[in-house]
């Protein structure tokens, strides 16, 4: 069990530092002589501003929607509210909306027709839909939903996550190395959190950068 859950664990860490290149070691994709140079671009979501739906409470930033995400905003007097995103393969994921400042979220259904609802809560485990915006995608590449930071793979260009990237691309060969050091890392270096498996915290929001600094964590993280 801990080998299956720390496998998916390397394959969520990698899909957020394989921005930052490859790497080189002594295991079997290892290539002497090779070494692919490190990418250092950070990508950052912006609320540009440009393109935006709103009811004066709730506003949805689709400016760089694009660029394969979302920023959403709320500012209601609910105590908590929560954002669903319909992919065009009408797969829902759901998300809360921790703070009043704008958060990113991913599209990550490819080109086509996403609805974005706004629920805000109402009494109970009851919430209210308060705001629907459907809007037309068509992404300028289709990894790029998976490079931007967002609510539950947050970075920076400071972040602990991101030097590690780089330190194991620095030694990397190529791509295939690069991911499997990062898998290596994970599996030796993350276990598992039965504590919190237990007794997992509502609205529960990976912190990558504690995940690592603690050593533990869950398949979430």
């Amino acid at each position: 069990m801990k080998y299956r859950l720390n496998k998916l664990v390397s394959v969520f860490l990698c899909g957020f530092i394989l921005l930052s290149g490859c790497s080189s070691g002594s295991s079997s994709n290892y290539v002497e002589g090779e070494q692919r140079t490190t990418i250092t671009t950070i990508h950052t979501p912006q609320a540009s501003g440009t393109l935006v739906g709103s009811n004066g409470v709730i506003s949805i930033d689709y400016s760089n929607s694009s660029e394969g995400y979302i920023m959403v905003q709320y500012g209601g007097s609910a105590d908590k509210a929560k954002v669903q995103i319909t992919n065009p393969d009408s797969t829902v994921y759901s998300y809360s909306l921790s703070t009043s400042d704008y958060q990113t979220f991913p599209l990550t259904g490819g080109d086509g027709s996403y609805t974005i609802e706004v629920y805000e809560h109402a009494y109970d485990n009851l919430y209210a839909l308060s705001y629907t915006l459907t809007i037309s995608v068509t992404l300028n590449n289709e990894f790029l939903p998976y490079l931007y930071p967002n609510q539950y793979t947050w970075f920076t260009d400071d972040s602990q996550a991101v030097e590690l990237a780089r330190e194991l691309s620095d030694t990397s060969s190529n791509d295939l190395h690069f991911i499997e050091q990062v898998y290596n890392y994970v599996i030796e270096n993350i276990d598992y959190d039965l504590d919190i498996a237990s007794n997992i915290p509502t609205d529960y929001i990976p912190d990558i950068d504690e995940t690592l600094s603690s050593g533990k964590g869950i398949c979430f993280d």
